[in-house]
């Protein structure tokens, strides 16, 4: 028997081809993220960032006249405080003038005799 020679065909090396593939699925998928994120746009700014500000300012235009309010407050508070102590002072001093001086005495001893 006589063989007939096979010629077998070189194998080609197709893996080039196949990185190529996959650059272009990357290369397209990485553009059309970017046209859809369209950053040439200017983003609209958020009404509820600007109502979100405008509110903070109003909160601290009123923190500002409450905290003005509590320091007249507190310095009626001193002023009332300091009269009181005076009072006090004054009533104390009255009372430790007006006081009689204790006098120690000594008497004999109490006595009673009866008989019946």
């Amino acid at each position: 028997m006589t063989e007939t020679p096979t010629r077998e065909k070189p194998r080609l090396d197709t893996s080039h081809r196949v990185y190529a593939v996959v650059v272009a699925a990357v290369v397209f998928c990485v553009s059309w993220a970017t046209v859809a994120a369209k950053p040439w746009v200017a983003a609209k700014p958020d009404p509820r960032l600007a109502a979100l500000v405008q509110r903070e300012q109003r909160l601290r235009a009123d923190a500002k006249l409450v905290q003005q309010v509590v320091d007249h407050r507190m310095a009626a508070y001193r002023l009332a405080l300091a009269a009181r102590k005076r009072q006090i002072a004054a009533a104390q001093t009255r009372a430790a003038a007006a006081a009689p001086q204790v006098r120690v005495v000594n008497l004999p001893p109490l006595t009673i005799t009866r008989t019946s």
